[in-house]
């Protein structure tokens, strides 16, 4: 693979993920906001600093994981399925959003859920 062909990969990735992050960070952000609603007012014992801070540290590991899409994408679009990765592309975001969802509605429900 040459410079050329590469750059014009990563920036096709870039161009596809970036926008969709926006959502991802969003849609975590609202499930975690959900669980401090529906335990409501029990979760307001979990507002402390390192409570603060370990939601900010996984908030950043899930950007982190989000990453992985990079490796994934720019894979499939070096190999020979580069037209079909690029129809079907979305299921990868569909399926991480699904995982990473899940685990956040785990963590907010031991973070908040204890404080009953």
């Amino acid at each position: 693979m040459d410079a050329l062909n590469f750059r014009e990969t990563a920036t096709d990735a870039i161009r596809y993920w970036e926008p969709r992050r926006v959502v991802y960070n969003l849609i975590l952000a609202v499930i975690v906001l959900t669980y401090f609603c529906l335990n409501y007012p029990g979760s307001l014992v979990a507002l402390s600093v390192d409570n603060v801070l370990w939601v900010f540290v996984l908030a950043v590991l899930a950007n982190v994981a989000y990453c992985a899409a990079y490796v994934v994408d720019i894979f499939a679009q070096v190999s020979g399925y580069q037209a079909l990765w690029r129809k079907y592309r979305w299921m990868l975001f569909v399926f991480g959003v699904l995982f990473a969802g899940t685990m956040t509605r785990f963590f907010a429900l031991g973070l908040f859920s204890s404080t009953q």
